[in-house]
């Protein structure tokens, strides 16, 4: 069965945030929504200067999108059952169900999940399900990554990208002591 997933190599990301523009131009978000968040050292989604002394220097960027969970605490949170976890392991949330009380949005810890001020709705990264779905085997946000941080596909297919850097990698989860049980696995081919 196929269960998808991101692999995100912090070695290769350079805060430029073409994976978070790309993402709006691709699902007409209005301004001030994002799918997905590049945050800095700090947690903030503000650009930064680099840490340490010269020639030491370093920065550090962590794209945040929906972390697809095994146990998505947004979906037992929705009271009209609006967000579900489809069985390839990617959160929705159906629109035509959502009445955007924002429910979700509390529950999410990643953050992950906001209201679409346009049209009162909840709104959050759908692992670009409609592009998947359609066959293209790719996220918006995978193919427009200049450093290619990004990786999506099947876990449970061992000759897929994400399946052979899971794999063969040491990764780390956001938040893994909320037993949500993340579907983003960060990792870094720094040497």
């Amino acid at each position: 069965m196929t269960k998808y997933a991101f692999a995100i190599n912090l070695h290769r990301c350079i805060g430029c945030r073409t994976c978070t523009v790309s993402c709006k131009m691709e699902n007409g978000l209005p301004e001030g929504n994002q799918r997905i968040r590049v945050l800095n050292a700090d947690d903030e989604t503000v650009y930064d200067t680099p840490e340490g002394t010269y020639p030491d220097l370093s920065l550090m960027w962590t794209p945040v999108p929906c972390q697809h969970c095994d146990t998505p605490l947004c979906v037992a949170a929705c009271s009209t059952g609006a967000s579900s976890k489809r069985d390839d392991g990617i959160v929705v949330i159906d629109q035509e169900v959502c009445i955007g009380c924002g429910s979700c949005v509390e529950a999410c810890p990643y953050n992950a999940r906001q209201i679409n001020e346009d049209i009162g709705k909840t709104d959050k990264c759908t692992l670009c399900a409609h592009r998947l779905d359609a066959g293209i085997g790719t996220t918006i946000c995978q193919i427009s990554c200049p450093g290619r941080a990004i990786s999506v596909g099947d876990l449970d297919d061992p000759n897929s990208e994400v399946a052979q850097i899971v794999a063969q990698h040491e990764t780390t989860l956001l938040l893994e002591e909320e037993g949500t049980g993340p579907q983003v696995y960060y990792w870094s081919s720094k040497s």
